[in-house]
């Protein structure tokens, strides 16, 4: 399944638009590598997400055959291994 597509149907982030707006711009790193929108994501991945000054790291456990998960489901998806608040934007490279 593309990274977009996994970001959206985990409720990661809420738009596909704009989770290809985050690869695109180099927020996204899977595996500590950015990645792009197209990236195939299996399970036992890592994804790193920047979003302003906070970054979350998951470990991705399952990856759905369909496109359409309910809300629990999208939950048991992947886990989250921390949620940082950084200090400021330098921090972030």
């Amino acid at each position: 399944m593309r990274l977009d597509l996994f970001l959206k149907i985990s409720r990661l982030i809420a738009r596909r638009n704009l989770a290809q707006e985050f690869c695109d711009a180099g927020l996204i790193k899977v595996n500590g590598a950015p990645a792009k929108s197209s990236k195939e994501i299996k399970a036992g991945d890592e994804i790193e997400i920047r979003r302003r000054n906070r970054l979350t790291k998951i470990s991705v456990f399952d990856v759905p055959a369909k496109k359409q998960v309910s809300k629990t489901d999208a939950e048991n998806l992947y886990s989250i291994k921390s949620n940082e608040i950084l200090e400021d934007e330098t921090a972030l490279s």
